[in-house]
């Protein structure tokens, strides 16, 4: 029997590509089924020299500043599967393994990264630089799950801002990049950058020919010379969604809306929507980045599993945003089992408000909540057109999820 695929899709759409002059960003993130995530917003913050931030599992140095940021991630990790900070990126990360060897020890993990670029950066290509230098400082590693059976990988990254995205595909502490400027373009768990490549560690080519996989003379294809001999089967299963991905997005090219990229992140039939019996979509993501800097990001989170039985609930970064703990997670502190060692012996109960409600969903409800997600993009798209003030809309989140919960009551 196949080895069930634990696995992500991240997409982009630059114009041409979006119907409007906007950069659209979607994520989904595939997990064990009933791990919970939450979103989480923290706002930005000043940290006094010399102090040191503590990761999933180590620390490093902390910033003296960081940028506002939300963030739907697995509840029992410090770090990420996607989010937004308020200088208008937005970062994603997939597994992949390489012939790199995955490190045994306890680094910081890809999601850890993702957070990191978005308190840190503020575009796309900083909180890249960002993450390639907290890489080869650090270095990336550790228990990916919460679990006691070993699972880690290596990770590749789409980071977005209002005018470009960049690819970054990582084999251990060597990376390398490619800019996209437009059209569309998703990753899922694969190599993908072959030839055209944008920028790269400076030890990466030496390495390869040490290495014995390329012989310093030919074209040089990240993806074919880095890419494993005998991958695992999730990245092989991977691929065909990979490509039903790519089928999705072209039928779409030119017209991409957040409506749109709803609807592929809800696509079963590609895969791109994961419902098997360990493994689901846990969370999704959908961002809108206007070109035109006079006007808000708008960030849409499901924060429960299945975006076919969920709705997309609007966050804007605010100064009078109200905190939404309905969709925060319950802490542990010190008793929490990531903390404890060894790790992963027991399990704690991780549902917040939302996802315990939305567990007892009937269908019923769930048709006028999704008519109620269309009518809160239609007001999006009067935010987007300048009709409204997206600062009018600081609440609209919690509004959102309030209203959520008292439709599941």
């Amino acid at each position: 029997m196949a080895e069930v695929p634990m696995s992500c899709d991240c997409f982009v759409s630059l114009p041409p590509g979006s119907r409007d002059d906007h950069v659209i960003f979607g994520k989904n993130s595939d997990r064990p089924r009933d791990e919970v995530q939450e979103v989480a917003h923290y706002p930005a913050a000043c940290h006094p020299p010399g102090s040191s931030l503590e990761c999933t599992y180590i620390q490093i140095p902390q910033v003296e500043q960081t940028h506002a940021v939300v963030l739907s991630k697995p509840a029992w990790m410090w770090g990420a599967e996607m989010g937004a900070n308020d200088q208008g990126v937005c970062i994603g990360n997939e597994a992949v393994w390489t012939r790199e060897s995955v490190s045994p020890g306890e680094a910081l993990l890809g999601m850890d990264l993702v957070r990191l670029g978005l308190e840190r950066g503020d575009s796309a290509w900083a909180a890249l630089t960002v993450i390639t230098s907290l890489l080869e400082q650090h270095g990336q590693g550790g228990q990916c799950k919460e679990d006691p059976e070993p699972f880690s990988y290596h990770n590749t990254f789409l980071l977005v801002d209002r005018n470009e995205a960049w690819v970054l595909e990582t084999a251990g502490r060597l990376w390398v990049a490619q800019k996209v400027t437009e059209g569309v373009k998703n990753i899922s768990n694969q190599l993908t950058i072959g030839a055209e490549v944008s920028a790269e560690h400076p030890e990466l080519r030496r390495v390869a020919q040490d290495e014995g996989w390329w012989d310093g003379e030919g074209e040089f294809n990240f993806a074919q010379v880095f890419s494993p001999e005998n991958p695992p089967a999730r990245m092989e299963l991977a691929k065909q969604r990979y490509k039903g991905g790519t089928e999705l997005l072209q039928q779409h090219d030119g017209s991409v809306t957040a409506a749109v990229m709803m609807s592929i992140l809800r696509d079963k039939p590609s895969g791109i929507c994961m419902d098997s019996e360990g493994y689901c979509t846990t969370g999704s993501m959908v961002s809108v980045l206007p070109r035109d800097t006079s006007l808000p990001c708008i960030h849409f989170f499901t924060a429960t599993p299945d975006p076919s039985r969920s709705i997309f609930k609007p966050f804007i970064f605010s100064d009078c945003s109200p905190p939404v703990l309905r969709v925060v997670s319950p802490q542990f502190g010190p008793n929490d089992p990531v903390r404890k060692q060894p790790r992963f012996q027991s399990q704690v109960d991780r549902r917040h408000d939302l996802y315990k409600a939305h567990q007892d969903e009937g269908s019923a409800v769930y048709e006028i909540l999704r008519e109620l997600e269309s009518q809160c993009l239609s007001e999006i798209s009067a935010v987007l057109s300048g009709e409204i003030s997206g600062e009018e809309l600081g609440d609209l989140f919690f509004d959102s999820v309030d209203t959520e919960i008292k439709f599941y009551q």
